[in-house]
């Protein structure tokens, strides 16, 4: 079942998200600043690609608390509340639920990155 979740995720939303993180990771690492956040949106853009089957992990620490509230003031809360009206509009449907599921998993972890394991 999840490789033809992760298929139809691919086909219908997942490439095209996947390709908007690596372009904002490659712009983000253009800075030596940036490098540490266009790691993070590598780490999410891999995620976006095949969520099915993959489970997240948050971790703590002051380090990941901070990044994280950069993250968050800079562009974190954007994405996290375009992918929870995605998640939302995805679950309207009984055959989208699954799919909304793996978006609001994506809202949390883009709102979150620092810190956040993908198992």
């Amino acid at each position: 079942m999840k490789i033809i979740g992760n298929i139809l995720w691919v086909i219908f939303e997942g490439l095209w998200i996947a390709l908007g993180w690596l372009l904002g990771g490659l712009l983000l690492c253009l800075t030596v600043i940036g490098i540490p956040f266009g790691i993070q949106c590598f780490k999410i853009a891999g995620f976006v690609l095949f969520p099915f089957g993959k489970e997240i992990s948050y971790g703590s620490g002051t380090g990941s608390f901070l990044l994280n509230l950069i993250w968050i003031v800079f562009g974190g809360l954007g994405l996290a509340v375009s992918s929870l009206i995605l998640g939302l509009a995805w679950c309207v449907t009984i055959i989208g639920i699954p799919f909304g599921i793996q978006s609001i998993k994506l809202a949390k972890l883009s709102l979150m990155p620092f810190g956040a394991k993908i198992e």
